[in-house]
């Protein structure tokens, strides 16, 4: 079968860097140090054990991935990876076959998937700490026991990832789609599960003045799931894209800020005092009580850090790498800055939910509205157009690409 397969060396790594600052990101899409290719692979054979094979309904394309073929992500986190690997993690599926433990689901369950390889995927016993507190995408363990290394499902070299007709997972990574649900809704679960417990993690109180930087699919999804569960809260986005913003006006009613004024619009919307320093951009007294950083760049941390106001929580959703941090804010205005990623379990009016089933409810009773969001939809072998296409989001007017399977 056709699979998306991602693969890099360390001298590949250094010689494409390198090569990339004379030649930009076309260094990563073909020629020799092109990272990604569509490759012929075995279809998974069938599996043993608590596993499932699933046949491929829709796989989204998140950032992460495109962030992985152009190389952005920081060697710290290679221990946790293994290539090559098929990658794609957002996925929907059929079951087609069940190994002789998998007593969860019936076959032609459609399914979502918590890509988390945790302890209980690798085998092992006890669980760690992060794995027992429902967080398998963060578990202790993702380099040791029956896998390779790899945090997830579409890293690790050991199982397929979602870009690839077939694939198996663990069934205890599963979670049943409703029949209410359409497909392409299913398939935009595991974001608004990010977005869910970016939120759940750092929850707004009813008077809080909310701050998004980033009006992608994540940030899109943040704005709603703070109007759902906190709805009188204040909430402002910083996106330069229009049609980005344009939808979080109309999803979230959110209040858009230029990102060419951002400092002076948010200190209007505040209320905060604006302080010029001798060199740099203002620093408030005040400014926004949470702030979610779906970028995670220098330049949307340095920011954030200085519109935030005393005793606030920025929670980077983003996945920053070398990050250049004036760190002064934070102690100068007693702030937290909060790590978000992956998702586990939460609380939600007094039953312990996980958030995927949390997503594909809200999803279903009409609370988070994801149609608007998928701009795009590709067949796997136009995987290329599709990288293109998120390359160039502003001008194609996208926010969340699909690959749909037959």
């Amino acid at each position: 079968m056709k699979a998306l397969q991602f693969n890099v060396t360390p001298p590949g790594f250094i010689a494409a860097k390198a090569i990339s600052l004379i030649f930009g990101n076309k260094v990563y899409l073909k020629g020799p140090f092109k990272t990604v290719r569509l490759v012929e692979i075995p279809e998974p054979a069938v599996p043993s054990g608590q596993w499932v094979k699933l046949k491929t309904i829709f796989c989204g394309f998140c950032g992460s991935d495109l962030n992985l073929m152009m190389l952005h992500d920081s060697p710290t986190a290679s221990p946790f990876s293994s290539f090559p690997c098929i990658i794609g993690h957002e996925v929907v599926g059929r079951i087609v076959e069940k190994g002789p433990e998998a007593t969860q689901f019936k076959l032609g369950d459609v399914v979502t998937v918590n890509p988390g390889l945790g302890c209980t995927v690798r085998n092992l016993s006890p669980q760690c700490a992060v794995c027992a507190a429902g967080r398998s995408l963060n578990c202790e363990n993702s380099a040791e026991g029956d896998l390779p290394p790899g945090m997830f499902t579409g890293l690790n070299s050991g199982v397929t990832g979602g870009f690839a007709p077939f694939i198996c997972a663990h069934e205890s990574q599963l979670f049943k789609v409703p029949d209410s649900l359409g497909m392409e809704a299913a398939a935009m679960t595991e974001p608004l599960a990010v977005a869910l417990q970016t939120v759940f993690d750092n929850m707004p109180e009813p008077s809080d003045k909310i701050l998004v930087i980033g009006g992608g699919v994540i940030g899109n999804l943040v704005i709603q799931v703070v109007r759902t569960l906190c709805p009188d809260a204040g909430i402002a986005l910083i996106e330069p894209a229009a049609h980005a913003a344009a939808l979080a006006q109309d999803l979230g009613q959110a209040d858009i800020i230029p990102f060419k004024e951002a400092y002076r619009t948010a200190a209007e919307l505040t209320g905060a005092a604006m302080y010029q320093p001798q060199l740099g951009q203002p620093v408030f007294m005040g400014g926004f009580d949470r702030i979610y950083d779906t970028v995670g760049n220098s330049a949307t941390l340095n920011m954030g850090l200085r519109i935030l106001g005393p005793f606030g929580t920025l929670s980077l959703v983003g996945i920053g790498s070398d990050v250049k941090l004036d760190l002064t804010p934070l102690w100068l205005k007693l702030q937290n800055i909060k790590g978000v990623y992956g998702y586990g379990r939460v609380t939600y009016q007094g039953e312990t939910r996980h958030v995927f089933d949390l997503a594909m409810e809200f999803m279903n009773e009409g609370k988070i509205l994801t149609a608007p969001l998928v701009t795009h939809t590709f067949r796997l072998e136009d995987y290329m157009e599709m990288i293109e296409v998120n390359l160039n989001k502003a001008r194609q007017g996208a926010v969340k690409t699909l690959v749909r399977f037959d």
